[in-house]
């Protein structure tokens, strides 16, 4: 099977309305725009991929079965709008909270890009031609560990992610109000569309992984 390219997704604050530690299907929504993204990218020909930190699993709020759960709630509302997400994976871990064995220092917690290392396993990707998108340091600093082009969303925490990365002279390859707006772009960079229109990279110094 040819290598296709990939778009790697953050959930809570790229996908989902930020809840902290989100722990129930009740709580899960989409946020605007983002099932119609969806749509337009994997019609393209993009794997759409998940990965995600879950440390609310390490803390105790929530466990495996709940993020199933959530992950149905919304691979039901996107079949309703006849798309879909590839695959999800997620990081239940953490370094200094709860019990073994989800208390551990692991691979796959981002800023660490473990998570892209397992999608590797089971997908044939073209990493050349893929993009991470996300609202948060950790997030872009994982894609930019396997090379990726990275968009920062300003929903979540991308605002303040941006000012952060601002501060230390650095910029993702495109910061977007939301996910929508980074979509022709993506096309673009993952050569499944034409040039896009008005949105253009930010670019300072290049993000690196803090590891």
């Amino acid at each position: 099977m040819a290598a296709q390219p990939a778009v790697f997704l953050d959930r809570d604050g790229t996908l989902l309305r930020e809840v902290p530690y989100l722990q129930s299907a009740r709580q899960a929504a989409l946020l605007p725009g983002v099932a119609e993204a969806l749509g337009v990218l994997h019609r393209a020909g993009a794997l759409l991929i998940v990965v995600s930190n879950q440390s609310g699993v390490a803390r105790g709020l929530l466990d495996e079965g709940d993020l199933l759960s959530i992950q149905e709630k919304v691979d039901g509302i996107l079949r309703e709008t006849g798309t879909r997400l590839d695959a999800w994976y997620h990081c239940p871990h953490h370094n200094a909270v709860g019990v073994p064995p989800w208390r551990r220092r692991c691979r796959c917690r981002k800023p660490h890009p473990g998570l892209l290392d397992r999608a590797a396993e089971d997908f044939e990707i073209d990493w050349k031609r893929s993009a991470g998108i996300g609202d948060d340091v950790r997030d872009l600093q994982a894609f930019a560990a396997r090379g990726l082009a990275t968009v920062l969303v300003g929903t979540g925490k991308g605002r303040l992610s941006r000012q952060r990365l601002a501060e230390a002279g650095q910029d993702p390859d495109l910061y977007c109000a939301h996910l929508g707006e980074a979509v022709p772009w993506i096309l673009h960079r993952t050569g499944l569309g034409s040039p896009p229109g008005p949105v253009t990279p930010d670019r300072r110094r290049p993000l690196r992984p803090p590891f």
